[in-house]
């Protein structure tokens, strides 16, 4: 059974077990109306999780979760996790331990004694009896709840629409658990008045069918075995790990190598991810290494031969990422021989990053058409207004250019200074990146007329611009470091339309465009003047036409699909 199927069923499982506890809680949040409202509540659902079906769905999706929890650990290759991780773990562990005599004294009960507990026994049981059982059961499924909201949030998280969620969804695992500790109590004081009446005792027992002292006493004893049954389970599903790595380093050790030049040796039957745990080499782990998120992802480039072909499961997520041969799943894979990986994320990777991107987000080489654009002059006329004048004015300049790019369908890359740097056809063909470009130009120039009719009265005289546009191959992507990440280009065609937007001061002109990117977008530009000129780091010499005033290009046609 492949690791996807596992996981599966332990979601499907601790949907299942996730319900009947929401449903328990829910119940008892209805104490805050009244006992009778909750064992009416109660009278409406149980019917099915007592049926044969429901029985099979509860205690099977009990077993089966149960048993993969233990299979996890069994299949740990070491003990040391982020907190988080622990937490979860320990909260997963502690439900049977809090909840074993709540089942045994309703489920077992029921089915050895024909109980048929109401919740005036139970809460007459916990609240008056035996105040420290009702603690343990209370905590035990506040416990089973908070295992299972964290499980869902680690599934949900990874999903586009969880962070619009998220608010009510924590307000909702905060409430339900607290509302059902409202109305237990409040029911438990109704119970614990109602049990002073004389005779309400006995004629509780027998309604309820209740086992009598021997009866308890045996149910005592069976909730004793299950407690020992299952603590055998856990302690052997460590013991066996440990056996089981024994064996491993008995077999040999293999070898793992990241960029920076550290080495793991482990053992076969470990996966990338757990040898840079244990190596404690940072590696971005959004999912705890469930295969979800493809925050792991690695580059293999050395040693491919030697890892297994990628489960249904792995196969699935990188394909959703549309992820190159050569990258796989840090947590899925397990080498069986020496490999060399590079981390493709940060280790501060998030939930984000796992989400399916277009190739020009993840990183590729595409024709582009790139846009600088320059004020000329400005830090002179800068040096003569207020600091509030000058952040006024580039703002009105940002926000006039900006919008002539995006309407022109281009994308922003970056303001530097007094300048703008532009891209055109990151997500469409050249040939229309180019187009928008040269109409953007067009814009930028009529923008700058308006907004120099605008500030007439608070400048001195009119603001100028220069512009340079190229196209050609680029390396693009995302780029930077925490909030400062956008997508941008780097390569010789950027350089060279920076190149050419400098060389508007050489030639006092609003815009030079290479001939390239005319020929790219269909534009005849033969009645502007054409020269030849080297560009620094260019072998070939580049063409270029000289543009006096942008506004008198000609409207580059729209390509079919903007038509």
């Amino acid at each position: 059974m492949d690791a996807g199927t596992l996981r599966q069923a332990r979601l499907w499982s601790g949907l299942v077990l996730f319900s009947y506890v929401t449903l328990h809680l829910l119940d008892h949040a209805f104490g805050l109306a009244s006992l009778q409202v909750m064992n009416d509540l109660l009278a409406w659902v149980a019917p099915f999780w007592r049926s044969p079906p429901g029985t099979v769905l509860l205690w099977g999706a009990l077993f089966i979760h149960g048993a993969l929890a233990l299979w996890a650990i069994y299949q740990r290759r070491r003990l040391s996790m982020p907190t988080g991780e622990w937490v979860r773990l320990v909260l997963g562990l502690s439900i049977v331990p809090l909840m074993s005599l709540h089942i045994t004294g309703t489920r077992i009960a029921t089915a050895l004694y024909g109980a048929d507990p109401e919740y005036a026994f139970v809460l007459l049981a916990i609240f008056v009896a035996q105040p420290m059982d009702g603690v343990r059961q209370s905590l035990g499924l506040i416990v089973a709840w908070v295992h299972g909201c964290i499980g869902l949030y680690l599934v949900w998280r990874l999903k586009p629409w969880f962070p619009r969620a998220m608010p009510y969804l924590y307000a909702a695992a905060v409430l339900v658990p607290v509302l059902a500790l409202l109305g237990a109590i409040e029911a438990g004081r109704e119970v614990a008045a109602a049990s002073q009446q004389p005779g309400w005792l006995e004629a509780l027992a027998d309604k309820d069918h209740l086992p009598n002292a021997e009866q308890i006493a045996t149910l005592y004893r069976i909730e004793a075995g299950i407690l020992w049954g299952y603590a055998a389970l856990v302690a052997g599903a460590f013991l066996a790990r440990t056996v089981r790595a024994g064996v491993e380093r008995h077999r040999g050790l293999l070898r793992i190598a990241y960029p920076d030049g550290r080495v793991m040796q482990v053992a076969p039957g470990t996966s990338i991810l757990d040898a840079s745990r244990l190596g404690g080499v940072p590696h971005a782990e959004v999912c705890g290494g469930r295969g979800r998120c493809s925050t792991c992802r690695v580059r293999v480039t050395l040693g491919a031969d030697n890892l297994p072909p990628p489960s249904e499961a792995e196969r699935k997520v990188l394909e959703r990422i549309a992820a190159a041969p050569n990258v796989r799943l840090a947590c899925q894979t397990r080498p069986k021989g020496d490999v060399t990986v590079m981390p493709l994320l940060p280790p501060t990777a998030t939930a984000r990053d796992g989400f399916t991107k277009a190739p020009h987000v993840q990183g590729q080489e595409r024709e582009i058409a790139i846009l600088f654009a320059d004020l000329r002059m400005f830090t002179r006329l800068a040096e003569s207004k207020l600091p509030y004048d000058v952040v006024f004015l580039l703002n009105r300049y940002f926000a006039a250019m900006g919008g002539a790019v995006e309407r022109a369908g281009g994308r922003v890359d970056k303001f530097i200074g007094d300048g703008v740097m532009a891209l055109f056809g990151v997500d469409s063909d050249p040939s229309a990146g180019c187009q928008r470009a040269l109409n953007a130009a067009r814009a930028m120039a009529e923008q700058l007329d308006e907004l120099n009719r605008a500030l007439m009265h608070d400048l001195s005289s009119p603001l100028k611009i220069g512009i340079g546009i190229h196209a050609g191959p680029a390396i693009v992507g995302e780029m930077g470091y925490g909030n400062a990440v956008s997508i941008t280009a780097i390569g010789d065609a950027v350089n060279t339309a920076s190149r050419l937007e400098t060389l508007t001061k050489e030639y006092s002109c609003q815009l030079i465009v290479s001939e390239h990117v005319a020929e790219r977008a269909g534009l005849d530009l033969s009645n502007y003047p054409r020269h030849e000129i080297e560009v620094r780091g260019r072998r070939e010499m580049l063409t270029i036409r000289v543009v006096l005033q942008a506004a008198t290009l000609p409207i580059a046609a729209p390509p079919p699909n903007d038509a």
